[in-house]
């Protein structure tokens, strides 16, 4: 927009914005006419999706604020009030993390709820995220809202709804949710009703503390060896809102020496030990693989700041601490759960752009696969829908670090995985074994996976235009091979399309921005524009033949080697789609 435009947008949104401190914020930018700055804030409104929210803290359309989530809960009170004819009655789940601005966030929320007659049923202090969606249903509420921008840097924080199934939100809800915010008005103009008010009309109330009882009873039950014996877990909460109740889970399911890293074990939205609070980012781990090191501790657990991730470290053969990948987790999450636990009729679910390994192991053991596209609503929803047929979910997995076992959290919960992991890991000790131990014996019973992520960061306007384009110049000139390998099999899920052997068909999982490519030998390269950041993302995989008696470390070199060429060769081809280097 020109600068006329930009100056008066910001001007009007300043004027509406019921927070005097991102009003002075905006205010400020224009009497600078930092246009630059402006035009990064209001160029582009936050979008509603099934992720629900997530940007930087700040004032503008683009950015994260009280005028966001005002106008955003009234919208979805709103849609609430269209579709769940009892509503009134179950209310909403509120839950938050530790993070700046999620108080006065989870506070607007529960204000505008109870002004439009819906009860809010709030958690008085910080929730995890898993928590939080436990809640949903075991409250039977029409809907949750989680406050969390889960593991963004600390400028960051969002704002995450659930359906009354306790999953997150899916097509069409929400699609109905959006069109319902872009009906509010000026967000100064959204009624708010205060917590003294609320509660004296019965539209405000605390979560009980038997809810995270019964939470932590279902997690608590879902270790099939019940082995502690011998282990030793260093745990880290990355500064976030996990560790309270990680250690009084691992506490009570017998593990007794558990060291906590105490300068990450409370929550504060600074995130002042590490930059980037993602257990998969560089330097993340640092403090955890020290303590570890230190100790000689056999296991290291961490979960992201909403807790609903969960990071590995193992000892691998040499006695080093290795992080174990969110595939190879999932992996074995998934063969020691169908091994060691009786279940009939067992499902285990991934997305398409995991490891194909499961399914292997899935059919050599006789239980249902099932894939879905990326992120964990769509596993759940799957889950939620085999549970009305008779099917036992076992376990669900998505190789960016998000695990859920059992029907107990229909979305990622990195406590209760983390607690099953350390019962695999306590188990394979008994055995003489490491999970890297565990792991090879699966990998030379079903195949020898090994896959790597290449992330390109693109922000901004013409980071948006560059992504679309590199998608569309693929869809374009599609290639024929990949490195040395043929494609056998390319599925576009937007087109919901899939081509083999020049024969068209069609897909039946829903409409998304992915295309995949099947290779020659079992081997797979996805791509797909980031639906929370601006990147898009190359996924890889390379399936191994082992040679009868050949050394494991050989197999992998090998195997990681191939990997390497065929993601050199595939990054050639995205350069000569536009791909920035």
């Amino acid at each position: 927009m020109n600068t006329e435009t930009l100056l008066s947008t910001a001007q009007a949104w300043a004027d509406a914005d019921p927070d005097a401190t991102t009003a002075a914020e905006v205010k400020a930018l224009i009497a600078a006419k930092n246009t630059a700055e402006l035009d990064d804030r209001f160029n582009a409104s936050l979008e509603f999706g099934t992720a629900g929210l997530r940007g930087i803290i700040g004032g503008g359309t683009n950015r994260m604020n009280r005028a966001v989530v005002r106008r955003t809960t009234l919208g979805l009170a709103r849609y609430l009030k269209a579709t769940v004819p009892d509503v009134m009655t179950r209310g909403v789940i509120i839950g938050r993390d530790g993070r700046l601005m999620s108080v006065e966030f989870a506070q607007d929320a529960a204000a505008v709820l109870a002004a439009e007659g819906i009860p809010a049923w709030v958690f008085k202090g910080v929730a995890p995220t898993p928590l939080t969606a436990f809640a949903v249903n075991r409250l039977n509420a029409a809907a949750g809202i989680m406050v969390t921008a889960s593991h963004n840097p600390p400028e960051y924080n969002g704002y995450k709804v659930y359906w009354g199934n306790g999953a997150q939100i899916v097509p069409p809800h929400d699609t109905g949710i959006a069109k319902a915010i872009d009906a509010v008005g000026a967000a100064k103009d959204v009624a708010l009703m205060n917590e003294e008010e609320a509660r004296r009309k019965g539209l405000f109330h605390d979560v009980k503390d038997a809810v995270t009882r019964a939470y932590l009873d279902a997690i608590l039950a879902l270790r099939p060896t019940r082995q502690t014996d011998g282990l030793s877990i260093v745990y880290t909460a990355m500064h976030g809102v996990g560790g309270a109740l990680m250690l009084q889970s691992l506490a009570e399911a017998g593990f007794k020496t558990v060291a906590p890293v105490t300068e990450q074990q409370e929550p504060d939205g600074r995130f002042p030990t590490v930059r980037f609070p993602n257990p998969e980012e560089k330097g993340a781990m640092d403090l955890s693989t020290a303590l570890a090191t230190k100790l000689n501790a056999d296991l290291v657990l961490a979960n992201d700041p909403d807790a609903d991730r969960l990071a590995v470290m193992a000892r691998d053969a040499n006695g080093k601490l290795v992080m174990l990948t969110g595939n190879e987790v999932g992996v074995l999450l998934g063969h020691f759960l169908l091994t060691q636990q009786k279940t009939a009729n067992p499902l285990v679910v991934t997305t398409i752009v995991s490891s194909a390994q499961l399914k292997a192991i899935a059919a050599a053991l006789g239980s249902r696969y099932a894939e879905t596209l990326t992120g964990f609503k769509w596993i759940a929803n799957t889950a939620i829908d085999e549970l009305g047929k008779g099917v036992n979910f076992v376990v669900g997995y998505e190789e960016a670090l998000g695990y859920s076992v059992g029907p107990v959290v229909r979305d990622k919960d990195g406590i209760g995985a983390a607690l099953v992991v350390a019962d695999m890991a306590a188990w394979c000790k008994a055995r003489g074994l490491s999970l890297f131990g565990y792991l090879e014996e699966v990998q030379r019973a079903h195949g020898l996976f090994v896959a790597k992520q290449f992330n390109a960061t693109l922000p901004g306007a013409s980071g948006a235009a560059a992504i679309k384009s590199v998608m569309e110049a693929f869809r374009a000139k599609p290639p024929t091979t990949i490195g040395t390998s043929r494609i056998v099999a390319t599925n576009d899920y937007r087109e919901q399309s899939r081509v083999e052997g020049g024969a068209k068909s069609a897909l039946s999982l829903p409409k998304s921005n992915v295309i995949a490519y099947e290779l020659e030998g079992g081997h797979r390269v996805t791509l797909r524009p980031s639906g929370t950041e601006p990147k898009i993302k190359f996924y890889f995989e390379w399936r191994e033949t082992m040679a009868g008696g050949e050394a494991m470390s050989a197999a992998k070199t090998r195997a990681n080697q191939k990997l390497d060429a065929m993601e050199s060769a595939f990054l050639v081809l995205a350069t000569e789609r536009g791909l920035p280097r």
